[in-house]
């Protein structure tokens, strides 16, 4: 039985619901998972003067990694289990936040203590199948329904309980066709990351090169100048709240997520719906062109994070807690793309004030230091990153379709609501 607090507030690793089982699809069989596992249990006789590898488990499946590699005589805790390459191992006191995986070839022979547990599989069961199965809520609320404790970060996972939960599972065959299938999504996912973390890589290098004028494009020749933000664009520290007030007129809110969570702000987000007052509406209009930044965070990092108004309309608004900054002589784009620099970050983390929330002065805003070429060179800059962020862009969009279509397709899978085709020579 699990003792949970009930005014513990669950994060999403964890599904506490209660496991509940459809109808067995026909084809397949329901029984516990003692039928098909096995604990290993391979002590470890430990020498002071060998060097081990210690492994973790990641939280949400994110698999088996090296934690540490230490002497003997630096282990505190002296049982320690051996770990073989295909072995499934599960986390005790974080499997209830989805810490589980198969120990890959190079931790082959790392070690573990009696915090963790060990399996290997029967014959009827692939334990690369039962890896993707343990995405499955029901997998998940099984293992919260199987730890005991009165906090979620101090359950303890039984295993014995555990194995006796019933499974619905497919011939050990379709098992193992599924784990392919889903494997090659998995390449898949893993080769879309690979290019966005070069894309990024390539972007950063890009704008470092080009907004510090170490790189000139083709046929700019003219000096960079030293300005302040003041100089090249008007600073409008917005206080248009979240309320809205009879008398006042429907506008649309640009908020401090909406700029937070996006390098461009489009007239087409589903912006949160207020009221303002003629003279806000007149003042704190967005227009094409404008930067939005935040003035106020619970951090200093998060100061001053910039969005690009790339399109607007009559009744998007700014919220408060940002701060427009209008161009006069700068190019909107251009300046997104100069705040978003490591100097710029410095700068605005450093003249953060505040104890639990921090936040910009106008004068800091009207402040800030900028070395700029003349505006048909930035915008000339603005555009060759602009490219680069719209690949990066694509790329990340793919990536997200890529997840979004293999967690459909698993939960297909895993419950056989879809089913598999074998080649003839797995039929026979």
């Amino acid at each position: 039985m699990t003792i949970v607090s009930k005014a513990s507030a669950y994060p999403k690793s964890v599904q506490s619901g209660l496991p509940r089982l459809g109808v067995c699809p026909p084809g397949w069989t329901r029984g516990p998972l003692s039928s098909h596992l096995i604990e290993e249990l391979r002590p470890l006789n430990m020498a002071d003067d060998a060097v081990y590898d210690l492994v973790t488990v990641k939280r949400s499946r994110g698999g088996v990694v090296l934690r540490e590699r230490l002497k003997g005589s630096q282990i505190a805790v002296k049982s320690q289990f051996r770990l073989k390459a295909g072995d499934f191992l599960i986390s005790k006191r974080q499997i209830v936040h989805g810490a589980c995986g198969i120990v890959p070839p190079e931790l082959d022979g790392a070690i573990v203590s009696n915090e963790y547990a060990v399996l290997r599989a029967r014959p009827s069961l692939s334990l690369e199948f039962l890896n993707y199965l343990a995405h499955s809520i029901y997998f998940q609320q099984t293992c919260f329904h199987s730890s005991i404790g009165v906090h979620v970060e101090k359950m303890i996972f039984k295993l014995e309980e555990w194995l006796k939960w019933d499974f619905d599972l497919p011939p050990a065959r379709d098992q193992r066709r599924i784990a392919e299938i889903l494997a090659t999504w998995d390449r898949a996912i893993e080769t879309v990351e690979a290019l966005i973390a070069n894309a990024r890589e390539q972007k950063a290098a890009l704008m470092q090169a080009l907004l510090t004028g170490e790189r000139r494009l083709p046929g700019f020749t003219a000096v960079w100048s030293a300005q302040r933000l003041s100089d090249v664009a008007e600073i409008i520290v917005s206080n248009v709240d979240k309320k809205s007030r009879p008398g006042e007129r429907a506008v649309r809110l640009c908020n401090y997520t909406d700029v937070y969570a996006s390098d461009r702000i489009e007239s087409d987000h589903a912006f949160m719906p207020a009221t303002a007052s003629s003279a806000q509406i007149e003042r704190f209009s967005l227009c094409v062109g404008d930067v939005v930044i935040t003035k106020d965070s619970e951090t200093p990092g998060d100061i001053a994070i910039p969005s690009y108004v790339a399109s607007t309309s009559p009744d998007l608004v700014c919220g408060y807690h940002l701060a427009i900054l209008r161009p006069r002589t700068a190019d909107g784009q251009f300046l997104k793309y100069l705040l978003e620099q490591p100097v710029s970050r410095q700068y605005f983390a450093s003249r953060a004030n505040g104890a639990t929330r921090f936040g910009l002065t106008v004068g800091a805003i009207e402040e800030t230091p900028l070395i700029i070429p003349e505006l048909d060179e930035q915008q000339a800059i603005g555009e060759v990153v602009r490219v680069a962020e719209l690949s990066l862009h694509r790329l990340t969009s793919q990536l997200a379709d890529l997840r979004r279509e293999k967690a459909a397709l698993m939960q297909q899978l895993l419950t056989g609501k879809r089913r598999v085709k074998l080649a003839e020579s797995e039929a026979a």
